[in-house]
């Protein structure tokens, strides 16, 4: 397995850098945006790029299952699984912000075994897999040591989207305690969770292709990522990102 974890980690990381620089092509450029049903943008880049992505995985790992944000699932019987959010932070991408990414998420007889967050713009890569530790552009790191609320930074993508969803007394408990409040958020807030450039990252929702890498990465980093009622999972429509002494402060906040 432990071979085989090695393969997936580098084949993994070469898809999320060739399909985050494909999203390149048309940044900052003009181009038509989609609406789903949900109300949330889509353009051609998300869609080329997660067709680019599966043609890499498909090519190298056939009978491995594949599920995107933009074209479904294939092979869904299949022990491996990749799951792919071609651009997370699509209203970033198209208001030529560079704090979008590229994420993969990998599960191995349904337990996450492996994240990828890719930062094309930055050229910031954030990899990890279980007992291997997370790495940042391939050096090891790890969350911070800031063990009070009072000299934290917190972050989140959209606070209106905090209040809308019913965080709103909790999440005001929090930020009235932080020294920092910043909407660097996406999956590039929990990037920045893991490599100690930021304390708390806060997501009201999120789907199984937002979270899928996160709680690889952040454990390996020696963090927590859980949902709002503290369980460790991608698929709990939540979740928030922190380091271990700051964790218990912000759980008793959101169970008050």
């Amino acid at each position: 397995m432990d071979f085989l974890k090695e393969n997936l980690l580098e084949w993994s990381k070469k898809v999320a850098v060739e399909g985050g620089r494909h999203t390149l092509k048309y940044y900052k450029t003009s181009i038509n945006i989609e609406y789903k049903s949900d109300d949330s943008p889509v353009t051609i880049a998300d869609k080329e790029t997660e067709a680019l992505m599966r043609k890499m995985i498909m090519e190298k790992f056939p009978d491995h299952g594949i599920l995107g944000e933009e074209h479904g699932r294939v092979n869904p019987e299949s022990d491996i699984q990749w799951i792919l959010d071609p651009i997370d932070g699509t209203l970033s991408f198209i208001h030529g912000v560079p704090l979008y990414t590229t994420l993969i998420g990998i599960l191995v007889k349904g337990k996450p075994e492996i994240g990828i967050i890719y930062a094309p713009v930055l050229d910031e890569l954030c990899d990890a897999a279980v007992g291997m530790g997370t790495r940042f552009n391939d050096v090891t790191c790890k969350v911070g040591n800031c063990e009070n609320l009072e000299k934290a930074t917190l972050l989140t993508t959209d606070i209106q989207d905090v209040f809308t969803h019913g965080f709103e007394k909790p999440y005001r408990k929090i930020m009235d305690k932080v020294r920092l409040n910043r909407s660097w958020g996406d999956a590039y807030g929990h990037m920045l969770v893991a490599t100690d450039r930021a304390d708390i990252m806060f997501d009201p929702v999120l789907n199984i292709w937002d979270a899928a890498p996160l709680l690889t990465i952040i454990e390996e980093a020696g963090g927590s990522f859980t949902d709002v009622k503290g369980r460790a999972t991608i698929d709990g429509g939540s979740g928030y990102s922190c380091n271990k002494q700051l964790y218990p402060q912000i759980q008793t906040i959101l169970k008050g």
